[in-house]
């Protein structure tokens, strides 16, 4: 290889001004420690912020919940004063709306932020895989036209779009970098090869307009535009409204972009850190972390899923990382459309019962390192998975046994002595409607593309910033990388006494982190 050809990150990206949306979030967090810890030499790095009504400005937000972050020890442990400097001197915080005209600015103030701007990293996501179909549709879809207005006002700078590899959707087999099919309802492709999603965007607006006219319970409105986007996905061949709004994103911001320099990088499941800034760093609740809380808590001994069935997990710092390089090539060879995946199905794949075993092998062993994560000590039964068919009914019949049961008590006055079954069951069905697809899986994201860009970068980069996941040893990271990333940093301040059932149910809801990519996941 001409070394001369080979893609130098610091080379790229000195003196460049670097935009981020979604740094409040966890994948966001990750990337801007990465940038401040190996590549100093950037010129700025512009934090949009979305508001806050318990901050004053974009600045007093970036200090308490970015700044502030555990992730940053490292930094602040190793060279505190050029962690403190660079906070000063290089980061500017700009408070805005994304889903909002020109960011909710004046046309003069989105002219100006448009100046300041080099490159665009866009990883604001509603990740709630059950949202309400409008606000998903807002930031997951609408959202990237106020993103491509800001390009194209920049002079059509690059753009690096997090999506994720579940916009797949059902599709069954290898998955490849490439533009993604609806695998059951026709949508006009373009000559380009994106498809045409406007009249779908009009079509859908439509449709939330109308729930929200037909809704004459107002404390109904929220779960009916839940079920809208779940009716909505499944039509078109996706799972939930996370993944179908993720897809037309893309295929919006492929469109609005055609004559710019877009790079897409899709995700799979993002869990914590593998090495950097340290092993385990994970902040809130990620997707295979729920049923590791409901089978810690007790309130579930099985799950509907496939063991032989491969689960793509990717640690955040093989993702910040994907984000780095994509951002150099961006500058080095500009003017295309590239999509990469960032997973580990294809190279490195772990199946969920080989997951499973070994959470429990770890948990068995090492449960008194594990005080928040276990607060009962070792765990008294095994997790188990079982089919999908049978588990539904068995599931439905149970759930009918104990409705009626309540019932009759309600009716006689006496009282429900089947709280903690009524509890069990409403754990269990929201865990298996949520995340059962992501459990079965029927796909295998492949990442040749990636690699071929890790190829062509510096060797020197290839080291500082890892993205292979072949280089994953599970044992150490689903056993005690993992665990103790949950018990220290996801559970930390949390009194574990209150109901376990109630921390279940919000893990199981996700709440939405506008810096994150999930199942992946994000």
């Amino acid at each position: 290889m001409n070394t001369n050809s080979e893609i130098s990150v610091k080379d790229q990206l000195k003196g460049k001004r670097i935009m981020m949306t979604g740094a409040t979030g966890f994948l966001g967090k990750v990337v801007l420690e990465k940038l401040i810890r190996e590549v100093p030499e950037v010129g700025k790095i512009i934090l949009l912020i979305r508001g806050n009504g318990g901050y004053r400005t974009a600045r007093d937000r970036f200090v308490k919940e970015i700044e502030a972050s555990s992730i940053f020890d490292r930094l602040r442990e190793e060279n505190p004063v050029h962690f403190k400097q660079f906070c000063q001197d290089k980061i500017e915080c700009v408070m805005c709306e994304i889903t909002e005209k020109d960011f909710g600015m004046s046309k003069e103030e989105f002219t100006e932020l448009a100046s300041w701007i080099d490159v665009v990293i866009h990883s604001a996501a509603c990740v709630d895989f059950r949202e309400k179909l409008d606000i998903s549709h807002a930031i997951n879809t609408l959202s990237l036209l106020n993103i491509a207005d800001l390009v194209k006002a920049a002079g059509n700078i690059p753009l690096i779009h997090v999506s994720t590899c579940y916009v797949n959707g059902y599709k069954k087999g290898h998955c490849h970098e490439e533009i993604v099919a609806p695998t059951r309802k026709a949508i006009k492709q373009n000559p380009a090869g994106f498809y045409e999603v406007f009249p779908l965007i009009t079509r859908l607006q439509k449709k939330i307009e109308a729930v929200k006219k037909a809704c004459t319970q107002p404390d109904k409105l929220n779960e009916q535009l839940t079920e809208l986007g779940v009716r909505e996905s499944h039509r078109y061949g996706w799972n939930d409204t996370y993944t179908f709004t993720k897809w037309i994103g893309e295929q919006l911001i492929m469109a609005k972009l055609h004559d710019s320099t877009l790079t897409i990088v899709r995700p799979s499941v993002i869990e914590s850190t593998y090495r950097e800034p340290v092993a385990g760093w994970i902040e809130g609740v990620k997707v295979a972390d729920a049923i590791i809380l409901a089978y810690a808590r007790e309130k579930t001994p099985f799950f509907p899923a496939r063991p032989k069935g491969v689960i793509d997990i990717i640690p955040a710092d093989l993702v910040a990382n994907s984000l780095i390089l994509a951002m150099a090539e961006a500058f080095a060879q500009p003017e295309r459309h590239r999509i990469y995946q960032c997973c580990s199905g294809s190279s490195n794949p772990i199946t969920i019962g080989r997951m499973i075993e070994l959470l429990q092998t770890e948990a068995n062993r090492n449960y008194p390192h594990y005080d928040r994560l276990l607060p009962k000590g070792r765990p008294k039964r095994d997790f188990r998975t079982v089919n999908r068919g049978l588990f539904v009914l068995a599931m439905s019949g149970l759930k009918m046994a104990v409705l009626a049961y309540g019932g009759i008590c309600k009716f006689v006055g006496i009282r429900n002595r089947l709280k903690r079954i009524t509890d069990f069951v409403n754990t269990t069905m929201k865990l298996a409607v949520t995340f059962s697809f992501y459990a079965a899986p029927k796909y295998c994201f492949h990442n040749t593309k990636l690699m071929d860009l890790v190829s062509r970068v510096k060797e020197i980069d290839r080291q500082l910033f890892p993205v292979n996941p072949e280089t994953i040893k599970w044992e150490r990271y689903m056993g005690p990388i993992h665990l103790s990333g949950l018990n220290r940093y996801s559970l930390k301040d949390r009194k574990m006494t209150k109901s376990p059932v109630k921390r279940v149910e919000k893990v199981v809801s996700i709440t939405r982190n506008k810096g994150e990519t999930v199942p992946d996941a994000a």
